[in-house]
């Protein structure tokens, strides 16, 4: 593993295009290049240029013999689109050595974007936060992507999850199945985070979870506080004695349970340490596109 995808040396890179390039370079010197290659592997046939087709697999021997535009399609290799979902509710806000999961959200999507874009794939990207929903299409271009990155480093985390009166821009459109890259830390009040990746996966999506976890928050390792604040609610809780109990038995037995609940609706559920690096989330990714694809 590179240690260009160490968290740390990813977000001291402020300029969130090149952070992704740092993040997929690395990602990409630990696995044999082939593995990762754009469209058009393999030539099947030509079709028609279609307005938002990426300009990078138009033939140009065509167009000089005919004086029209053609795309090159390949059996083994076609272009899907990829939604980035971002949960950027008010807990996002959570910090652990200095890595807030809104940061690590930001840039995960940011690299998983531009490993898309790699593959000749649309990106889109919505942002749930201050229970209102943000949008953008699925898209090709390299201006678009430029824009994504805009919005991603634009994101101000605050409020509740979004309400279902809001997802009208997530059900809207063309319904053509893409590859639903949700990216949350999983904090719901009644279910509808859950109710959410469902309703989504009933409309034929393909769907990958990634739950965002502190490792003290994953181990119940509290040392030094006395008592923790709910960052939407303002609920305190006391610690006292925590360190004693089965804390980190009932945190795996609800992250069971509820893997097994996305997985009965072919919801893929992938944790994701704030500390540790984004490689296997790459790598969960590409696995992911590949099966959509067969």
């Amino acid at each position: 593993m590179s240690n260009l995808l160490d968290p740390k040396i990813l977000l001291a890179i402020k300029d969130l295009h090149l952070a992704a390039k740092t993040a997929v370079d690395g990602f990409m010197a630990g696995m044999h290049t082939s593995r990762v290659k754009g469209a058009g592997l393999e030539f099947s046939q030509y079709r028609s240029y279609q307005p938002g087709d990426d300009l990078r697999w138009l033939d140009w021997k065509m167009y000089a013999r005919s004086d029209r535009y053609y795309i090159r399609e390949s059996e083994m290799e076609t272009s899907i689109d990829v939604g980035l979902l971002i949960d950027a509710s008010n807990s996002m806000l959570h910090t652990e050595d200095g890595i807030s999961k809104i940061d690590c959200a930001r840039y995960l999507a940011a690299s998983l974007g531009y490993l898309a874009h790699l593959q000749g794939d649309a990106a889109g990207l919505a942002v749930l936060h201050h229970n209102q929903l943000f949008s953008m299409a699925a898209r090709r271009e390299a201006q678009h992507m430029a824009r994504l990155y805009y919005q991603l480093e634009k994101i101000q985390p605050g409020g509740t999850f979004t309400q279902p009166v809001h997802y009208r821009d997530l059900f809207a459109g063309p319904h053509n199945r893409q590859l639903l890259i949700f990216i949350t830390d999983y904090y719901e009040q009644s279910g509808e985070i859950t109710h959410l990746l469902q309703t989504l996966a009933a409309l034929g999506h393909e769907i990958l979870v990634f739950h965002l976890l502190g490792k003290k928050e994953l181990t119940g390792n509290f040392k030094g506080y006395d008592a923790v604040e709910d960052l939407e609610t303002g609920q305190q809780i006391e610690l006292t004695g925590i360190a004693d109990t089965d804390y980190p038995l009932k945190l795996e037995a609800y992250t069971a349970s509820l893997r097994k609940q996305l997985l009965q609706k072919r919801i893929y559920y992938r944790q994701h340490i704030l500390q540790e690096p984004m490689d296997a989330a790459l790598r969960d990714f590409l696995n992911q596109r590949n099966k959509m694809r067969r």
